[in-house]
């Protein structure tokens, strides 16, 4: 109901020069209970968007003081999520494809019908939600993956970002910067005897307790199970001893889970100091190792203290310092391969609800993924290929998220004006996630898998070797599915005739050398 209020309350602002034009959609506009402007001039349409959110834009292509694709670009610079429909009288498929690739959301042509208009509108606003909501729903995620997610403090991906930050400034500013790494001491007799459970939870009571005690310019991270690191800017390292001295005295004198088990803390703190323990650090890591060090010698005594290193300690380039560094970057890779799973989960989850509207779609995805698989395999593509392979399989439908119900379901056959709807698609998908960095080689093989080896596909007319190969094994695999499946308007074909159908294809929608593989793996599963 939400994001239908949203619609509801929606401004547009038409700018037509035709004053009759401007004054009749505005009323029909008003008469749909939209809030809109009129306006017969570029220059005051440029101050009313500078001044005001507009849901949509309606212009002529062509006005007395400027044109249509001008306030186009205009407002894709100030407000990228103002959704922009083109209007003119003198259309030519230049003018259309111009309009589009600029950003333009829809073409009318000049005598506008008001059934069409509506159609549009309604689309663009349904659009535009689902974007803005896909763009705050992208910030929780980026926020969560810097997050650990048991303790609700900054995760080692974080730590490492921010201390190469800091020792950057620190360097350019002649600053100092500290490290303190609280690690708690036998901390698996309380997982052995109360559980992993509620270990989980008196980290979490650290945790919190760390970040009421640190001062406001210091941060707290989650290195690693029962250890914590402290990033401490411009804290030189007498500072940073009588600032974990009293931390140190404060948690063995603080009683966690105070009101059932009462349990008492002993940890083991090692500090670390740029530069004074070592001038020549140039990134995160060796200030980490230096305070790792400081930790294990701290414990090897017996815990319960606190340790500093002097630069000669902590120097020397040997085997166990590259054997650190190198564990260091394996805990680095594994905990950046569970970001991305979370991530990959919420995506699939967001993929789901269109299995909700559309069972057909829901099943497709994932049959599709074992045959573009095997596909790959046979063209022996790389780890990261047949990974973005896998991902493109279960979300290239992703965009179908964004086509209303009565088209995606209809029984009968689609008119122009639907087919065209159904087409953006493979656009709304990529748009979807292109933001999110470890699924950019994916968003190009969802764009372009409606594309044909001919050249006569959609949505950007590529063709041969232009379209990328992800896309083009996705292609064979998405038809062969769809026809082997019963759909709303008709019933499923028969294998036989799937495939005559993808061997006719074989040059002219098909890549011809993927359709060879095709066959070969689809008479490997008959034998």
């Amino acid at each position: 109901m939400k994001n239908q209020e949203n619609i509801d309350k929606a401004k547009i602002l038409i700018v037509d020069d035709d004053t009759l034009m401007c004054e009749n959609l505005v009323e029909i506009m008003q008469s749909l209970g939209y809030d809109t402007d009129c306006t017969t001039h570029a220059v005051e349409a440029r101050g009313k968007l500078s001044k005001n959110f507009y849901n949509i834009l309606m212009v002529d292509l062509k006005l007395s003081d400027g044109d249509g694709l001008g306030l186009l670009k205009y407002v894709k610079e100030i407000n990228p999520e103002t959704m922009t429909i083109i209007f003119t009288g003198y259309a030519s498929l230049e003018s259309s494809i111009s309009a589009l690739n600029e950003g333009a959301f829809g073409y009318l042509q000049k005598p506008i019908s008001i059934e069409e208009v509506k159609i549009l509108i309604g689309k663009a606003l349904r659009m535009q939600q689902l974007s803005i909501e896909n763009k705050e729903l992208l910030e929780k995620l980026k926020e969560l993956s810097l997050k650990d997610i048991e303790t609700e403090v900054y995760n080692h991906k974080y730590l490492i970002e921010r201390l190469n930050s800091e020792l950057l400034r620190a360097k350019r500013y002649a600053l100092s910067i500290s490290l303190a790494m609280i690690d708690v001491d036998y901390f698996n007799s309380i997982n052995g005897l109360y559980g992993h459970a509620y270990g989980d939870k008196i980290l979490k009571e650290l945790a919190k307790y760390l970040k009421q005690f640190i001062r406001g310019m210091d941060v707290v991270t989650r290195y690693g199970g029962e250890e914590f690191i402290i990033i401490l800017p411009d804290t030189d390292k007498q500072s940073t001893i009588r600032f974990t001295e009293r931390l140190l005295g404060d948690i063995e004198n603080h009683i966690f889970d105070s009101q059932d088990k009462k349990i008492k803390l002993k940890v083991s703190i090692g500090i670390a100091n740029f530069p004074e323990d070592d001038l020549n650090i140039s990134e995160a890591y060796g200030l980490i190792h230096l305070v790792e060090k400081a930790v294990s010698l701290a414990k090897e005594r017996g815990g319960g203290r606190l340790l500093t290193l002097n630069g000669k300690e902590a120097e020397g380039p040997g085997e166990d310092t590259q054997e650190n560094i190198e564990n260091l970057k394996q805990k680095l890779s594994k905990i950046e391969k569970r970001m991305h799973q979370t991530f990959l989960e919420s995506i699939y989850a967001f993929a789901k609800t269109i299995e909700a509207k559309d069972f057909y779609t829901g099943e497709h995805c994932e049959h599709m993924v074992s045959l573009v698989v095997s596909i790959g395999k046979k063209l022996n593509l790389s780890e990261k290929e047949m990974e973005d392979l896998g991902h493109a399989a279960m979300l290239h439908d992703l965009g179908k998220i964004g086509i209303p119900d009565e088209i995606l379901l209809k029984k009968g056959k689609l008119t122009d004006s639907e087919s065209e709807i159904i087409r953006k698609h493979p656009q709304i998908g990529a748009e979807i996630i292109r933001h999110i960095h470890f699924l950019k080689d994916v968003a190009p093989i969802i764009l372009y898998h409606h594309e044909r080896f001919d050249g006569f596909g959609y949505c950007s007319g590529l063709k041969g070797k232009e379209i990328p190969l992800g896309a083009r094994i996705i292609a064979i695999a998405d038809v062969y599915q769809a026809l082997t499946s019963d759909r709303p308007y008709r019933k499923a074909y028969s294998m036989e005739e799937a495939l005559k159908i993808i061997k006719e294809g074989s040059g002219t929608q098909f890549d011809p050398e993927i359709v060879k593989v095709f066959f070969e793996i689809i008479e490997a599963k008959k034998e």
